[in-house]
Parts: C-alpha cells; sequence; structure tokens
C-alpha cells in the first residue's frame, strides 16, 4: 500500500476537492470520526467545516494545520468497503488521530481504488499532533496492514511513488478531474517561481493556464483558467476557473508558492548546479540537438519557445531531478534566448526542435517518474565525481568559479534598476 502525506492550509479546498468528486458520483464516504454527519451520510460541506472550525480556531502556531492522506492499496487487491474503512481507522489511530476529527473518501475515479483521509493536525486545544518520523511511521502501519490483510507488499520504489498520473487525455473525458489531478500534483512536487515556468510545467501534461485580470461591479478581480490541450499545445475545450478546484491551485497559492519555491532554490543552491552543468554541456556540444540530448543524461530537460519563423523568444529548463523549473534568464545572460538563438543560428531550421512531441513526452515521463530515477542517477554521479553530483568534471589546471557570473549579473540588474529610479 502506497501512502501520501500533505499538509496544507485551507481545510475548504481539500474539502471541495473531495465534495466534487462525491457530487459527480466517483467519490463515497466510507467513514466520519468525531464528525457532525447528516442524515443520509451524504457529504455536507457546512457540517464538515462546521466539524473543524473549533480546532482551527484553536489553532497556536501551525503554519499548515490540515493533513491530506492519500492510501493506495494495490490494484490487484480485493477489499471490501468495511475493511477499508477498518484500514483507515486503524492507520489513523496509530498515526495519532484516532481522537482527531476526519473523514475518509473512498475514490473510484481511476481504475484502482483508493482512499482520501481529511483531518486537522492540531488537537482541541490547538496544540499540534506529533509528527515526528511522520514518514517513516506510516510505512511501518502501512506494512503491518499489509500483513494482517493478506495485501500486495508495495516495492521500494511503490513506496515512496505517488499516485498514478497521466498527461491529459481529451478524447477520455471527465476533464475538469484530470485538470485538477495535474494541477494539484504539479503544485506538490515541483518548484517555479513564475506564470511562465508554471505554465511551461503544466504543458507537458496537456494543460496550459491563463491570468485574468480586470474589475467586476467596480471592485478588482483577478483569477486563472485552467484550459486543456492537445499533443500539439493546441487549445481544446472550455477554460475552468481554478476555484472549481479550491483556493490550493488559485492565485494566492500559486503566488505564495513562488515565493516558497524562491527561498527553497536559494537555500539548496540549485540555480547554481544547474548553471555548472549548462556550462558544462554547452562547452561540448555542436549543435542544437546534441545540447538537449546530453542534457537529457543529466536528466534535465529544455524548451525553447519559437515563433513561426522558427526564431528563438524563450528558454526554459526543467531539472527533473532538482523538481525545479527556472527560465534560462535566470541563469544568466549566456543562456538567455538571445544567446541560444546566435548559438544555433545555422542549424535552427535543420535541427529537431526542443519542443517537438518527442521532447515534450521525455519532459512529461521525468516529471512523473523522475523520483524514482534520481536515486540512481546520484549514486552514479557521486562514484563518477567523488560525491560531487556529476556537477564537474574538472581538468588538473586550475578551473574559474562558473557560478561567479550569476552574482555579477544580479548586481549589474540592480544597478539597471536603481539608475532608471534615479531618472525619475
Amino acid at each position: 500500500m502506497i501512502v501520501k502525506i500533505t499538509g496544507g492550509k485551507s481545510i475548504y479546498g481539500v474539502l471541495k476537492y473531495n465534495g466534487l468528486k462525491a457530487e459527480d458520483g466517483k467519490a463515497q464516504i466510507l467513514l466520519q470520526n468525531n464528525m457532525l454527519e447528516s442524515p443520509d451520510n451524504r457529504f455536507d460541506m457546512g457540517l464538515c467545516m462546521r466539524s473543524f472550525a473549533p480546532y482551527l480556531f484553536a489553532n497556536r502556531r501551525t503554519e499548515k494545520p490540515v493533513i491530506h492522506i492519500s492510501l493506495n492499496p494495490d490494484p490487484k487487491d480485493r477489499i471490501t468497503d468495511r475493511e477499508l474503512a477498518e484500514m483507515a481507522q486503524r492507520y489513523m489511530q496509530a498515526m495519532g488521530y484516532g481522537n482527531q476529527p476526519y473523514i475518509v473518501f473512498k475514490h473510484t475515479d481511476i481504475d484502482r481504488q483508493h482512499l482520501h483521509v481529511v483531518s486537522i493536525r492540531v488537537d482541541e486545544n490547538g496544540k499540534k499532533i506529533k509528527s515526528d518520523f511522520e514518514n517513516r511511521r506510516s510505512m511501518e502501519i502501512c506494512r503491518r496492514l499489509e500483513q494482517e490483510y493478506g495485501l500486495h507488499v508495495a516495492g521500494k520504489e511503490e513506496r515512496t511513488d505517488a499516485p498514478e498520473l497521466k498527461k491529459l487525455d481529451y478524447p477520455r473525458g471527465d476533464v475538469r478531474h484530470q485538470i485538477g489531478n495535474i494541477v494539484k500534483y504539479l503544485f506538490d512536487n515541483y518548484r517555479f517561481q513564475s506564470f511562465g515556468e508554471f505554465r511551461t510545467l503544466l504543458e507537458l501534461f496537456n494543460v496550459t493556464v491563463e491570468e485574468v485580470k480586470g474589475a467586476i461591479y467596480g471592485r478588482p478581480y483577478h483569477g486563472l483558467l485552467y484550459v486543456a490541450t492537445d499533443d500539439t499545445g493546441k487549445r481544446v475545450g472550455t477554460p475552468l476557473k481554478s476555484s472549481l478546484f479550491g483556493k490550493l491551485v488559485g492565485c494566492e497559492a500559486l503566488e505564495e508558492r513562488f515565493r516558497e519555491s524562491a527561498q527553497l532554490i536559494r537555500e539548496e543552491r540549485i540555480r547554481e548546479k544547474l548553471y555548472l552543468v549548462l556550462k558544462q554541456v554547452v562547452s561540448q556540444v555542436r549543435n542544437r540537438e546534441d545540447f538537449t540530448e546530453r542534457l537529457k543524461e543529466e536528466g534535465i530537460g529544455v524548451v525553447f519557445r519559437e515563433n513561426e519563423d522558427g526564431r528563438i523568444y524563450g528558454v526554459t529548463f526543467i531539472d527533473h531531478g532538482n523538481r525545479t523549473v527556472l527560465n534560462g534568464s535566470r541563469l544568466g545572460k549566456e543562456f538567455s534566448a538571445n544567446a541560444f538563438r546566435e548559438r544555433f543560428a545555422e542549424n535552427c531550421h535543420t535541427e529537431g526542435r526542443s519542443s517537438s512531441p518527442e521532447n515534450k513526452d521525455w519532459n512529461y515521463r521525468q516529471a512523473y517518474n523522475g523520483n524514482q530515477q534520481q536515486e540512481c542517477l546520484e549514486k552514479r554521479q557521486e562514484y563518477e565525481t567523488g560525491g560531487w553530483g556529476g556537477l564537474l568534471n574538472l581538468p588538473a589546471n586550475p578551473a574559474p568559479d562558473y557560478a561567479e557570473p550569476l552574482w555579477i549579473e544580479e548586481l549589474r540588474r540592480k544597478r539597471k534598476k536603481k539608475k532608471r529610479g534615479w531618472r525619475m
């Protein structure tokens, strides 16, 4: 059994996500613990919010008081609803949530049945529920449940994997739920600092996003629209408001994700590491096709944006190992669109485009399966480079510090901004 635990700030968004599934007949309530229940056991948003409200009001300092747990038995397991409810109850008890209000949904929107459990991380006094070694304890509990209920044991790779995610298939229908699953997965698993980076990542899964600004009855409005696309990037179907999927994927949540991503990228020095890889690769390739293939070997995807004449006007790198999206301009002028347009000018029209369906499909597979391959990649790179993760193959002679130009370029930009401000 595979488990995924996610923390959040909005109980409304998580409940709405599961409630929409229930309304469409693709989810049902199996169990409610310390909750206000409707007479017919149907989902009632008002009662659910009232059940969780006292705990949220009592919360002292917990930044993300909501917990959303996905329990995924193997598709080959045959389990009754009663057994699923028992397993969920025993799991929550063992994790320390036995006295908490929680609601268990059984989802049937994909080929295999699985459970979603919504609860609160703080008790009635506002104190945070113990979460030390949460993932380790969760895995130990799952192993016991697998043994006691005769379930298939999840392999090592499967235990850390997320529930199955696929590119949007518009002819299959159920577009709203397909888009919701994709957007939530990318929000939880990838880092991006701009609207353009987020949109580039979404397009790997045949989804794009539009920003809408304006005024309604004199009041400013700022929202997002998610739109399905086909494999060529052409938009199909009706744009869907982000509110259909809850606040967790709306404008405010996206801006918060930008801030979180920027902090993590800065703390883990991901930009500097990616710069070193690109610097090494670009010095060894002859053309654009070689550049793309060499980056693939490093687990990095590249998307070139071009106009109808084949002129490059944008470039984005997707580091699937670190699950980070970075526009080339963030890495300095030498990795901007202008630099690549000049470097690949001679073969711009003859080489295969990096935004081709083949490259897009590779990026999509890495986006979903990159976790399983990353451990092997890191071990191989550590062996080959003595622990530098494959970022450097330094010659015997002293080499320049390739990260230095990043800070020089940043200082230049700051000076230019100051000068523009003085003129004003």
